[in-house]
């Protein structure tokens, strides 16, 4: 057990502590567990997340019988030294009703509000407005989108040189969003594109 670790108050908590699990590369909420000194550190020698079940009164590591397990990836400990944060890799659902995770929903990449903005995006695509400027870029088609990027593009290059942050920003903000609906167009989304870099990594 590393040094941070070996400071866990188990006693506190009755000899469990609640672990959060958090998928390492979403940041979703998967589910949340409990888990005893023992299970700590067969957590940790395995590589798989192991929990002491209350209702079965022993060990369990998620995925023993269904294959779904959670490889671990990371562990922190809070400030009052009595829950974890254990940051993994699942292999398939996590929850038992079959669902990416304890609360029924799925395990999508989150961008913040980069996320919010794509889904209205897509929206927009898929259900046209003739009052939006998206939607419209849109019927316009894929050169009228690719060259609203390339225009952008260029009137970045043109801030950066300059000393205004405010027109660079928003110049910046200007290709981020053209460039966003032209994924959209050719079938895209942000995920893609990380993926990619990932690799590259």
């Amino acid at each position: 057990m590393d040094n941070q670790l070996s400071t866990i108050d188990f006693e506190k908590t009755n000899g469990l502590v609640p672990a959060i699990i958090q998928d390492e590369k979403t940041k979703n909420v998967l589910m949340l567990g409990y888990m005893n000194e023992e299970a700590l550190t067969k957590t940790q020698e395995t590589g798989k997340v192991t929990f002491f079940s209350r209702t079965k009164n022993r060990l369990w590591t998620k995925g023993e019988e269904s294959g779904n397990f959670l490889e671990l990836k990371d562990i922190k400990l809070d400030c009052d030294n009595d829950t974890l944060l254990i940051q993994v890799s699942p292999i398939g659902p996590t929850c038992h009703k079959g669902t990416d995770t304890c609360w029924g929903e799925g395990n999508p990449s989150n961008f913040s509000f980069l996320s919010k903005l794509e889904g209205v995006i897509k929206d927009r695509h898929d259900n046209p407005d003739e009052k939006s400027y998206t939607s419209s870029l849109f019927k316009k088609g894929i050169n009228k989108v690719a060259q609203k990027v390339g225009e952008e593009a260029v009137e970045v290059v043109i801030e950066a040189k300059d000393n205004n942050e405010e027109l660079f920003l928003n110049e910046s903000a200007d290709l981020l969003y053209h460039y966003m609906i032209l994924l959209r167009a050719k079938g895209y989304d942000l995920e893609d594109v990380v993926k990619v870099l990932e690799d590259r990594h």
